[in-house]
């Protein structure tokens, strides 16, 4: 396996893998290749992909608001997984992070995923159940 840098060049395959891993995906708001280009170029090296024989198999997004970094968008192709892929996106993101000096990994993980929430755990994340997330949207899209 191999984790490079994803380039707008691997948007379709991007776009296939994350209905696939049961990840929402916006083509008319935040999932958009427009979107997607402008975050590529805002941050290039926050988007990961993990490639078996030039196949994308697992995706990661990242992002930073100053105080935490997150890691968004981890997905792995069902075919693939319980392989090590997502740990590795996982280490690859937190290195790349960890130049920033914020040191506070996270992640917003939807209640039913059971998998993510384990993988977590597993990689020493702490499950915040005290926490109340709120979001105001302009649409369903974004």
């Amino acid at each position: 396996m191999e984790i490079r840098r994803l380039t707008l060049n691997d948007y379709q395959e991007i776009t296939k893998l994350w209905p696939r891993a049961r990840l929402s995906f916006k083509p008319r708001g935040r999932d958009s290749k427009e979107s997607i280009a402008r975050q590529m170029q805002a941050n290039p090296e926050f988007f990961l992909g993990a490639f078996e024989y030039n196949r994308l198999v697992g995706t990661v997004m990242m992002s930073r608001d100053m105080r935490k970094d997150w890691i968004n968008r981890l997905a792995v192709d069902p075919d693939y997984r319980h392989q090590g892929i997502a740990r590795a996106l996982m280490a690859e993101s937190e290195k790349i992070l960890g130049k920033y000096d914020v040191r506070i990994f996270c992640a917003l993980i939807d209640d039913y995923n059971e998998a993510s929430k384990r993988l977590f755990k597993e990689c020493d994340y702490i499950e915040h159940r005290d926490i109340i997330y709120f979001s105001k949207r302009d649409s369903d899209e974004v």
